[in-house]
């Protein structure tokens, strides 16, 4: 007798964004999301502990998938920090592009605030990651040590850039979302502008007005 194949990650990935697009909700249940893709319950919790871990998974998908295509271009890592970060935004929003229903239901407006950050950790702990080599580099290209930028200030002020980028990709409703291309170049030339020749206190406040905001427009 031939062994049942198992179910793996990408197909439920892909069975999980299914659901939620055809039924306009999230899974109820694990037994509720199985049961209407033939889905063995022990296959799913082989890779995921709960149905918050898929939808956490799927964003970390989006970041790897991501990675793997920027390393594809074997002239990737010999670019500077600015194009290596506008190299990840611009890839970065052609993978959500391809998933951009399932992206527009799970952040609508309607999903609480708390349940949007939530199904993000994954994604913002990859993402900060990202950030902080990019960093690390500009310091060691820096012989004082007064110019240096604190790695773990300024990924969460890159995270909240990136947050920043999301809700106005979210909003575009331009032919082949060139506004958010505008916006991806200015908004990674005034950070790199700002973050080398604006003192620390300044980019602070101007990191707490920003995180405030977006808080203000997710709820």
């Amino acid at each position: 007798m031939a062994k049942e194949k198992k179910t793996n990650r990408q197909q439920l990935f892909e069975a999980y964004t299914h659901y939620v697009l055809e039924h306009e909700q999230f899974p109820k249940s694990v037994y509720a999301f199985c049961k209407v893709n033939a889905i063995e319950e022990a296959d799913f919790y082989a890779h995921f502990g709960s149905l918050s871990g898929i939808r956490d998974a799927i964003w970390t998908a989006f970041f790897e998938n991501t990675e793997k295509l920027l390393h594809k271009n074997k002239d990737y890592e010999a670019l500077s920090r600015k194009d290596k970060l506008l190299s990840f935004y611009y890839t970065f929003f052609e993978v959500l592009l391809l998933n951009r229903s399932y992206v527009l239901f799970t952040l609508d407006k309607e999903v609480k605030p708390l349940e949007k950050m939530e199904q993000l950790r994954g994604l913002r702990t990859k993402f900060k990651a990202f950030a902080t080599e990019l960093i690390e580099d500009g310091n060691a290209e820096k012989n004082n040590r007064i110019t240096q930028h604190p790695p773990q200030i300024f990924s969460e002020a890159a995270w909240v850039q990136l947050m920043f980028l999301l809700k106005f990709w979210i909003d575009d409703r331009s032919a082949g979302f060139e506004k958010t291309d505008m916006a991806i170049e200015k908004s990674v030339q005034t950070a790199f502008d700002v973050f080398d020749n604006t003192p620390l206190n300044a980019i602070l406040d101007f990191g707490k007005f920003l995180w405030k905001e977006k808080f203000q427009t997710s709820a």
